[in-house]
């Protein structure tokens, strides 16, 4: 297994997780959940299943990933459990990416 400094730890932890992050985002379905899921409401698996094309099968299959990378938060219930997107770690993402491309294109912008 390979070692790193502290502060290159900690940057590489982050850059998987971005790219866990990422990867939870990657497909269309997962992103129109997300657009469900807007404005800080929360709603049932059965909510977003209303406004989508999917099984409720695959609708959950599709929130757990979101949860697992950290996107969403699982809010268990009685009868429905609740999900609501997690501002926070979708801002970071949102940062991190930021940051991603303008220090590509400073130095894009450096060499010419």
């Amino acid at each position: 297994m390979k070692t790193f400094p502290a502060d290159q730890a900690s940057s590489a932890a982050s850059t998987e997780d971005v790219a866990r992050k990422l990867a939870a985002l990657s497909h269309p379905a997962r992103l129109e959940i997300l657009r469900r899921l807007g404005g800080g409401r929360s709603c049932c698996c059965k909510e977003v299943v209303e406004h989508l094309d999917l099984a409720q099968s695959t609708v959950s299959q599709h929130l757990k990933i979101l949860v697992e990378a950290g996107l969403v938060v699982y809010q268990p219930e009685r009868q429905r459990s609740r999900y609501q997107i997690d501002q926070a770690a979708l801002a970071a993402v949102s940062r991190s990416v930021s940051a991603i491309v303008d220090t590509c294109c400073a130095i894009e912008g450096a060499e010419n």
